[in-house]
């Protein structure tokens, strides 16, 4: 799927503010005494898609799934160390390492503000596109690009609520006479009343979204109804609504448009792009756009030093001791999770012993000949957001939790079994909570999961603790509100307890 560069979106309440409820793309304004021509935006019903691309190109963007995400989300957990050179320290990766970021450093701050970018752009196709109908655009499509816009919304809310807790209630565009309710809304709102709003916008996009099989090849990477029941099961899992969870698993499960791919390793590959198992995936390099492709997201985490045939990197997100030693004997995902300084990879390249760390994350190797790259920086891969193995470890989760240990332990050995390990042992309530929870580690090593499981299960501080990290219980939970965004809401929102 082609994805256009940005058309509208907010970065801080300053821009909310200057946005308002405008139609087109104030960032080249018309030389002054000129005409203003007509904008013809609404002219054309294709320009509807355009919208709703400009969401799926914030994916793509440097703040959103880099370098910073992966600090928050991976080097802050025990799956992984910074990595890279010991005196290269990615800014501030070591101090997300060490949990000692602030409401300055540079990780917290891009990352708000970069979901908060693409919240805007979501905010204006939701907006915009019922004004395509009167020119022309099929009720039908339209109803499904706002399908698309909503889930997307949902998708970057869901990491912004879960990393910082407390956050501005942006679900609409603004008037220009609306500038009070700005200020109230950017104070900010509690988790518990974020959830149910992306409860009400996965709900409608479920509604509105076709099923992965409907869509036309050119088409693949778009939300579907799959992708809306995925994440509307995690928001569930998150707010432990375990019913509510099971359900939304069990239809997805019903579709009959899902199922385990039998060689793990193939998914991360671009030959395991959109395969039975992809639930959703955001798109890399696609031969054409020069600025397309996830922009150093496999670059940043490459080997740093000698790769013969193959990409060389930053070195940093290196997979730690703790994450290897998580593995099973015979668990056939520790070879497709990790590989090694001296390695021979799965395409001819070998890896040189003068790296500078000995384990890196394969799910994020990129293949210099055998796959399609415009670089190593741009590259093909996509970016596999929502898979199917974990749809089966949140059934899970959600039956073990409301008693139905069948049903939970039928959906583990699934799992386990593809890993080519035998079925679980575990038998009573908390066996089976605590077998899941392993098998979550494992099976979404390096996937971005891994420091918020720990956070919503309770475990953080004493697994986190006993990795070397300074964990503060009622702190480290939640990630410091940006300072520079309290500074914007004139003091409106308020920072998370302890920084």
């Amino acid at each position: 799927m082609k994805i256009i560069n940005c058309l509208i979106g907010f970065v801080a309440l300053a821009f909310i503010l200057a946005s308002s409820a405008c139609k087109k793309d104030w960032l080249t304004p018309p030389p002054e005494n000129t005409i203003i021509q007509t904008d013809t935006t609404f002219a054309d019903p294709s320009n509807a898609v355009k919208f709703v691309n400009a969401c799926y190109n914030s994916s793509i963007q440097w703040g959103q799934h880099v370098f910073s995400w992966i600090g928050m989300s991976s080097i802050a957990s025990d799956d992984a160390d910074k990595g890279s050179s010991p005196g290269d320290t990615g800014t501030d990766k070591h101090i997300m390492d060490n949990l000692g970021y602030t409401p300055s450093s540079l990780s917290i701050i891009e990352v708000w503000e970069a979901n908060y970018e693409a919240i805007g752009r979501c905010n204006q196709a939701i907006y915009n596109i019922p004004n395509f109908v009167e020119v022309g655009l099929d009720q039908a499509l339209a109803d499904r690009l706002v399908g698309e816009a909503k889930f997307l919304r949902s998708y970057y809310y869901f990491n912004l609520v879960r990393a910082y807790g407390n956050i501005p209630k942006i679900f609409r565009v603004y008037t220009g006479e609306e500038a009070a309710q700005i200020y109230t809304d950017y104070a900010g709102a509690p988790a518990s009343e974020i959830y149910p709003l992306l409860e009400e916008d996965l709900k409608d996009a479920v509604a509105k979204l076709p099923l992965k099989s409907q869509y036309e090849s050119k088409d693949l990477g778009r939300a579907t109804k799959g992708s809306a029941l995925g994440l509307l099961a995690k928001v569930y899992m998150y707010e432990k609504k375990w019913n509510e969870c099971l359900d939304a698993c069990n239809q997805l499960i019903a579709s009959g448009e899902y199922s385990l791919e039998t060689d793990f390793a193939a998914i991360f590959r671009q030959s395991g792009e959109h395969n039975s198992e992809s639930v959703f995936e955001f798109e890399g390099y696609n031969g054409k756009d020069i600025d397309a492709g996830i922009g150093g997201y496999f670059s940043v985490q490459g080997p740093r030093g000698t790769v013969t045939e193959g990409f060389d990197g930053w070195g940093f997100n290196s997979p730690t001791e703790s994450l290897e030693n998580a593995f099973e004997p015979g668990d056939i995902r520790k070879d497709a999770t990790i590989y090694y300084a001296g390695q021979t990879l799965w395409d001819g390249a070998i890896v040189g012993t003068d790296v500078a760390n000995p384990r890196y994350n394969y799910k994020a190797y990129v293949s210099k000949n055998l796959e399609i790259n415009k670089d190593s920086w741009s590259s093909g891969k996509n970016l596999r957001i929502l898979r199917y193995g974990e749809i089966l470890l949140i059934k899970a989760e959600s039956a073990n939790e409301i008693g139905n240990t069948s049903e939970a332990v039928e959906a583990l050995n699934q799992v386990r079994n593809r890993a080519g390990l035998g079925n679980t042992t575990a038998t009573t309530q908390d066996e089976l909570r605590n077998a899941i929870w392993n098998e979550r580690r494992v099976e979404l090593a390096m996937e971005h999961d891994r420091f918020f499981d720990l956070v919503r299960t309770g475990r953080a501080g004493t697994v986190l603790r006993a990795h070397g990290k300074n964990f503060e219980d009622n702190k480290h939970e939640l990630f410091p509100i940006p300072q520079k965004h309290i500074d914007l809401s004139a003091g409106g929102l308020k920072q998370n307890p302890g920084y």
